[in-house]
């Protein structure tokens, strides 16, 4: 069924499986009530695992798979995504959530920007318009927040929204599946984790739930997302990393009964609903322009 669907569907089905996977990442973690440098030590470290075990498997199965990491450009997207994790674990402790979920929200304008100049590829004004809608959800969100952070966490959360820009730009550049490059730049990570766990100690009451947050959330939602812009435009996957801005305070709600606010309700909505729209809109098009090249070039 997935071969059956259009190039720019197969796009959208991966980046919203990446991005509804991805959701779950931070409810996972709190259930397992670990320090940060634990948590970070198992999630990659069971990611990295999981990662290797599958394309094995898989590949001793006869299965098709791109390489680990495609050639220097495929190094290049790895690293890209390994800085910007680091940038990000960084601004974590520099600057406030609220700053920073705001801040990494443009991630989706940079992706815009970067693909117009480089690739040539002019976003649609729907495009455009839904990329102000969405930030403009975050900004609802967060807005209580907004300016109590510090200048080094800002510039720390803004430089990880654009190195992920960046990596998506590269990826569609290239053509190539990313799927498991993005997996492979938890090894740098990992490293940090494991030296500060040495010195600190290592904490977890609950390792089960972040175990099973490396084996199976992070492989499909890096590997989706990753992988989606072979298929799908930079600013178009981007925006499928702001549904965990969404999304994940609803787990949490749900399960810790951390209730959300209003304006997080609020934001929330229009973020999906301007999704959910452009989606649809760019699915009607693509059937469009299909039905119009079958119409020029009957069989």
């Amino acid at each position: 069924m997935f071969r059956s669907l259009s190039p720019h569907a197969r796009g959208l089905l991966m980046a919203a499986l990446g991005g509804l996977v991805l959701t779950v990442d931070i409810p996972l973690i709190k259930l397992g009530q670990a320090s940060s440098w634990s948590a970070l030590l198992i999630r990659t470290s069971t990611t990295l695992v999981a990662t290797l075990v599958l394309w094995s498997a898989l590949r001793a199965a006869g299965f098709k798979l791109p390489p680990l990491i495609p050639g220097r450009i495929g190094l290049l997207v790895a690293a890209l995504y390994s800085v910007s994790s680091m940038t990000f674990l960084l601004a974590v402790f520099h600057t406030t959530t609220a700053d920073l979920v705001f801040i990494l929200a443009f991630n989706t304008a940079f992706a815009a920007v970067l693909s117009w100049i480089f690739l040539k590829e002019r976003p649609s004004k729907a495009t455009f318009a839904a990329i102000a809608l969405m930030i403009l959800g975050v900004l609802i969100i967060v807005q209580a927040g907004i300016g109590s952070g510090n200048l080094l966490g800002n510039a720390l959360a803004m430089c990880s929204a654009l190195l992920i820009a960046t990596a998506i730009t590269i990826s569609r550049w290239s053509g190539r599946d990313m799927g498991f490059a993005s997996l492979m730049a938890v090894i740098p990570a990992l490293c940090v984790a494991a030296f500060m766990v040495s010195r600190e100690g290592f904490a977890a009451q609950a390792p089960q739930w972040i175990i099973l947050d490396g084996v199976l959330v992070m492989p499909i939602a890096f590997f989706c997302l990753a992988a989606a812009p072979k298929y799908l435009s930079g600013p178009e996957v981007a925006m499928f990393y702001l549904l965990e801005t969404v999304l994940a305070p609803i787990w949490v709600w749900l399960i810790f009964t951390e209730v959300p606010t209003t304006a997080s309700l609020i934001g929330g909505a229009i973020l999906i609903a301007t999704l959910i729209a452009h989606s649809a809109w760019q699915i009607t098009q693509g059937r469009r322009r299909r039905a119009t090249l079958a119409l020029r070039h009957p069989t």
